[in-house]
């Protein structure tokens, strides 16, 4: 998913979808802080952010080299972050091992995904990468069974993945043998879909009773994944010789709405409303994505696509587990 999950505090959930952490629900904000707008629009404003966050990259790749799309996506949010922290004079963390974790998960949730991303939408559509970003809830349940002791598996959750991976074959034709998808571009997107919850698992495990905030946890980490894009980018790529204006707002976009501006929101909407709520921002996206793509792009949608993406919507809900009592 094109975003930057917020780094947990205590996480309670095992495989929590990447629009999200899993903290528990934290008390609404006092009256006199309470936000402009209403969460409702805040959560219509995330979904439609996430969801045209696959137009951006695709837009930016018809410029750009993907490495150059996800550098400027991830520098622009790091500074909306860093411009944020300043003005709530945020500190950075001062342990040498917070920084050490969270380089580790800037390159799972950031670093890598995100260049996963860029380098599957130039052989696939955006619409299939949005569709694919969905399949990281159904990884992550997965990965929870084999990581968390703690995590156990239900009926109700095992038959949302065996109906998530179901979806996913729908969306890609399985029974026609995949024909007109990519599949070097459709494991790139996927990939990258599994990446998230690597990373989450990871942030669990090694950083759960940090004190450090969500933002300052956060903003370190986005700072992380630009360092490693820097070293990174110059090894595989040249520097481009020239800047169309339309690629270039659109990784402009990318970075400061889709990694940083959406990061504040998503904040807020988990402070605010707790995360069971704030994650369904979720279920929104792939539908966003397709609408974006097939209506601006003029991408090809076939039966199997929306229809395969609402299984894998459904499978992603179910593994969710219910909120306790």
């Amino acid at each position: 998913m094109s975003m930057t999950p917020v780094p947990p505090a205590a996480s309670r959930t095992a495989a929590p979808p990447i629009s999200a952490p899993a903290d528990a629900p934290a008390p609404a904000p006092a009256a006199s802080h309470r936000p402009v707008l209403d969460w409702r629009i805040r959560f219509a404003v995330l979904a439609l952010i996430w969801g045209f966050s696959f137009l951006f990259i695709k837009v930016g790749t018809e410029g750009f080299a993907p490495f150059h799309v996800t550098f400027g996506r991830l520098l622009f949010g790091a500074l909306v972050l860093v411009a944020v922290m300043a003005l709530k004079r945020e500190r950075l963390p001062r342990s040498a091992r917070a920084w050490g974790h969270l380089t580790v998960s800037a390159f799972f949730l950031n670093a890598l995904p995100f260049s996963l991303f860029a380098y599957s939408e130039l052989t696939i559509p955006s619409t299939l990468a949005g569709i694919c970003n969905a399949t990281s809830p159904l990884w992550g349940m997965a990965l929870s069974l084999v990581a968390l002791s703690e995590d156990r598996p239900t009926r109700r959750r095992v038959a949302g993945l065996g109906l998530g991976f179901l979806g996913v074959l729908t969306v890609l034709g399985a029974w026609q043998g995949f024909s007109g998808v990519d599949p070097t571009g459709t494991v790139m997107a996927l990939l990258a879909s599994l990446s998230y919850p690597i990373g989450w698992i990871y942030l669990r495990r090694t950083l759960g009773g940090s004190k450090d905030s969500a933002l300052s946890m956060t903003g370190t980490q986005l700072i992380l994944a630009t360092a490693q894009l820097a070293i990174v980018t110059p090894l595989f790529t040249t520097l481009p010789t020239h800047f169309p204006v339309l690629p270039l707002l659109a990784v402009a976009a990318l970075g400061a709405l889709g990694t940083g501006l959406a990061t504040l929101i998503q904040y807020g909407l988990v402070r605010e409303v707790g995360p069971t709520t704030a994650q369904m921002v979720t279920y929104f996206i792939p539908v966003i994505a397709t609408a974006a793509g097939v209506t601006l792009l003029g991408e090809h949608l076939s039966w199997n696509t929306p229809v395969g993406a609402l299984v894998v919507l459904l499978g992603a809900f179910l593994t969710q587990p219910r909120k306790a009592p």
